[in-house]
This record gives C-alpha cells, sequence and structure tokens, in this order.
C-alpha cells in the first residue's frame, strides 16, 4: 500500500472510486451526495487529492484542504472492492500526519448526516462532533480532532 499526491492521470480514477464509493447513498439522501459531484479535475490541479495504491493500482482517495482551525478532511473514499482491509484507516493515519506535517493542531472533517455509521467510524476514532449546518443542500456533521 502507497499513498501518494494524486496526478492528472488519475482524475479518472479519482471518480470512479468516488462514484462506487458513495453511490449507495444516493438512495438514502435523494440525492448524490456532495463527494459525487467534486470537480476532481480542479482537486488534482490545487494539490488537494491523494491516491492510495495497492497491488491492482488506486484504491482510495483523500481530499485535504488547509484552513482556519485546522486541516480539512474533505473526502475520503475507499473503492467498494478494497474496503475491508484498513485503507480508511490508514488515508485517516497519513491525513492526521499530513496536518501534523503542515502545523496544524487539529483535523477536521464533516459527513452527512444521514451517514450515520460515518459518524460511529470517525467517533471510534477520537473525532468529536463540533457542529450541525444545513450548508450546500445537505445536513452536515462536523468533527475535529485535536492533534497532539
Amino acid at each position: 500500500m502507497n499513498i501518494r499526491r494524486a496526478h492528472p492521470e488519475d482524475v479518472e480514477a479519482v471518480r470512479q472510486i468516488v462514484q462506487a464509493a458513495y453511490g449507495h447513498y444516493v438512495a438514502r439522501l435523494g440525492k448524490p451526495p456532495g463527494p459525487m459531484l467534486d470537480d476532481y479535475r480542479q482537486r488534482v490541479a490545487d494539490a488537494q487529492a491523494w491516491v492510495l495504491e495497492d497491488e491492482g493500482g488506486p484504491a482510495g482517495v483523500l481530499i485535504l484542504e488547509d484552513g482556519d482551525g485546522g486541516l480539512l478532511l474533505d473526502n475520503l473514499a475507499v473503492s467498494p472492492a478494497a474496503q475491508g482491509r484498513g485503507y480508511g484507516r490508514a488515508l485517516i493515519a497519513f491525513a492526521e500526519q499530513e496536518a501534523r506535517r503542515r502545523g496544524h493542531a487539529a483535523i477536521r472533517l464533516y459527513t452527512n448526516a444521514l451517514m450515520t455509521e460515518n459518524l460511529a467510524l470517525y467517533g471510534r476514532l477520537g473525532f468529536r462532533r463540533t457542529g450541525h449546518v444545513a450548508e450546500k443542500g445537505y445536513e452536515r456533521v462536523y468533527m475535529a480532532k485535536a492533534l497532539p
């Protein structure tokens, strides 16, 4: 397993991973989740996209944004075929390491309020709820984790 910055030639693989990882939420939310609508060509150009590769090629995606209050983990997606291998946790650990490297004291994220399994997972990983807002047509729960 290797995590590296995404390159322009990764854009289509990134889109495919995101579509596959979030597709099952469309029925629950009644519309595509925000990450399915993102401009990954721009994310790659802005150096915000990371790819997790395994022996089969790209298997996970991470979108990180610098901002006030810490690094924002804007999106994390693992291909359904690669789920259950610890890649999601590896991407979160990488994001925390990257936040420290950039001098941030915290890492932030958000997820849709209806994605209850994500809320539970992030809680188990030490993230605490910091807000609940209606934003861009979605009910989002914001969470943060202080970094040692």
